[in-house]
C-alpha cells in the first residue's frame, strides 16, 4: 500500500475506464519505485492493464550525449525488466504536452501516473499535459524518502529547519518496498515490437563533443552493485574520508540517484542496516536525506532557484554592495571551460569534471566560489557555473546542483559571514584553506 501522502492529484477528473499509464520521468527503474507500484496497484484494483511510457525530449537543459547516452542505456534495461513482468514499455520522442496526450488517446487510458520533479521545466510539462487530457492525472513522489510536498509546505531557510521535520516524520516513511507484481497479459500498441535503441541513439540531435564516460555503468542492476560496493568498502570511515578530494571516500552514487536508477530510500535502508561506524552512517544519511531533500524543497518553493533573484534578501544586498569591487582576475566562459585559469587547483577540479562527469563534493564548493570571484557579477557567475555543471556533470540539471551553486555563490541555506571584497558576507574559500585540509598537490596530479 502506497503512503497516501506520496500521492498528489494534478487534476480533478473522476476515475475513467481504461488502462493505467505510468509516465516515467525522474525515476527510471522498475523495482523500489513507488510511482510504478502505485500504477500497478491501481491497475489491479480496477482489473485493467498497466503500461509504461517514457517521453524523450530533444534538447533538455543543455544535456549532451554524455547524459543522454547514460539515460538511454538505463532505459534499455527498464524495458528488459518490464518485459519480464509482462508490462509493456513505449518510448516516445517529442514535447510531452503534445505526445503524451496523443498516446493516452491511442491506448484508451483511464489513469495517468507520473513522478514528482520540482524543476520548472518538469512542472511545465505536467501543466501542459494536464490541460490536454480528461482523465485523472496523479503525481507520486518516488524520488524522496519523505515526500517533498509533505515534509514541508514552505521554503526552508536552512538545513537545521528541515532537519527537525525530517527527524519527526522519517520513521513513518522509511519502510521497505514490496516487489512489483507481474502482469499476466501484455496490452500495448505494438505488443511484438521492442524499441530500436541503436536507431534512437543515432537519431539524437544533441551535442556529441562531450564524450560519454566508462567508469560507471547505467541501470538499476549496476546501481545495486554500486551500492553494495560502497557499503562494503567506503561507508566505514565516510565521516572523515568524504572530505578528502584526493581519496575515493565518497559514495559515487549520485549519477544513479539523479537518473532514478537507484532509490534513495533503498540506500538509506541498507545504510541503516550496515555494520559501519555510527558516525559515518549519520554523516552519510544527513547528506542523503536532509541535504538532498532540502534541495528539492528549494526548487519546489523557489521558482528562481537558478538565478540571483532566488537568493535570500541579505545575500542579494551584500552582493549588490560589492558589485563594483575590483577583480584581480577575470575569465571568460571559454577560459573557465578550458580550465585556463591561474589556479592549478581550480583547473584540476574543472578537468576532473570534464573528463569523468563528476567532481568531488568539496571541490564543487571551491570551484563555484572562485567563479564568483573571477567574473564581473553574481549573475554571470551563476550562468557560468550552471552551464558548466549541466554540460559536464552526469548529475547535472538536478536540484542538488542548483542548490549547491546557489549556496556557494548566494549563501542559500547558509548564514552571513565576515564581510570582505567581492563576496560581501557570503562564505569565502581560498587556496590556503585547501592546503590545510587535504593534499592539494596529489589531487592536482590525479587530474593533470
Amino acid at each position: 500500500m502506497i503512503h497516501p501522502q506520496r500521492i498528489h492529484s494534478l487534476n480533478t477528473f473522476r476515475p475513467a475506464e481504461g488502462c493505467v499509464v505510468y509516465w516515467m520521468q525522474r525515476d527510471q527503474r522498475v523495482e523500489d519505485n513507488w510511482a510504478m507500484l502505485y500504477a500497478r496497484e491501481q491497475a489491479l484494483e480496477t482489473g485493467q492493464p498497466v503500461q509504461v511510457v517514457f517521453c524523450l525530449v530533444p534538447g533538455f537543459l543543455g544535456a549532451t550525449i554524455r547524459q543522454y547516452g547514460f539515460m538511454l542505456r538505463g532505459l534499455q534495461e527498464v524495458e528488459r525488466l518490464l518485459e519480464r513482468k509482462g508490462i509493456p514499455f513505449s518510448l516516445l520522442t517529442g514535447q510531452p504536452g503534445t505526445v503524451i496526450p496523443g498516446y493516452l488517446l491511442e491506448v484508451k487510458a483511464g489513469l495517468l501516473v507520473t513522478d514528482f520533479n520540482p524543476l520548472k521545466i518538469s512542472m511545465q510539462w505536467q501543466r501542459e499535459v494536464s490541460a490536454a487530457i480528461h482523465i485523472p492525472f496523479v503525481e507520486v513522489d518516488a524520488h524522496n524518502i519523505l515526500p517533498c510536498r509533505t515534509v514541508s509546505d514552505k521554503l526552508e531557510y536552512a538545513a537545521f529547519t528541515l532537519r527537525k521535520k525530517v527527524e519527526r516524520q522519517l520513521p513513518e516513511f522509511l519502510t521497505d518496498f514490496p516487489l512489483l507484481m507481474p502482469q499476466s497479459a501484455q496490452v500495448s500498441r505494438h505488443p511484438d515490437m521492442k524499441t530500436a535503441w541503436d536507431d534512437v541513439y543515432r537519431a539524437l540531435k544533441v551535442d556529441r563533443s562531450v564524450p560519454e564516460v566508462d567508469w560507471i555503468t547505467p541501470g538499476e542492476t549496476a546501481a545495486s552493485a554500486g551500492l553494495s560496493d560502497f557499503l562494503a568498502n567506503r561507508l566505514e570511515g565516510y565521516a572523515t574520508d568524504r572530505n578528502i578530494p584526493e581519496k575515493r571516500g565518497q559514495s559515487d552514487l549520485s549519477p544513479w540517484l539523479h537518473f532514478g536508477h537507484l532509490s534513495a530510500r533503498r540506500v538509506a535502508w541498507e545504510v541503516q542496516r550496515s555494520k559501519a561506524d555510527a558516525g559515518s552512517k549519520m554523516a552519510f544519511l544527513e547528506e542523503l536525506i536532509v541535504r538532498r531533500e532540502l534541495s528539492d524543497n528549494f526548487c519546489l518553493h523557489n521558482p528562481q532557484y537558478d538565478t540571483v533573484a532566488g537568493f535570500q534578501p541579505w545575500a542579494r544586498g551584500t552582493l549588490d554592495k560589492h558589485h563594483s569591487d575590483a577583480r584581480e582576475f577575470h575569465y571568460t566562459p571559454e577560459q573557465f571551460e578550458q580550465a585556463a585559469t591561474h589556479d592549478d587547483l581550480w583547473n584540476a577540479a574543472q578537468r576532473e569534471m570534464t573528463v569523468t562527469g563528476k567532481m568531488h563534493g568539496f571541490m564543487r564548493m571551491y570551484w563555484a566560489k572562485k567563479i564568483l570571484e573571477w567574473t564581473v557579477s553574481p549573475e554571470e557567475a551563476m550562468a557560468v557555473a550552471i552551464y558548466l555543471n549541466d554540460r559536464y556533470q552526469l548529475d547535472g540539471r538536478d536540484p542538488n546542483g542548483y542548490a549547491g551553486i546557489a549556496w556557494a555563490i548566494g549563501g542559500t541555506h547558509d548564514r552571513p559571514w565576515g564581510e570582505r571584497e567581492i563576496f560581501g558576507m557570503i562564505r569565502y574559500m581560498n587556496y590556503k584553506g585547501c592546503l590545510r585540509k587535504f593534499d592539494v598537490r596529489k589531487y592536482i596530479s590525479l587530474h593533470e
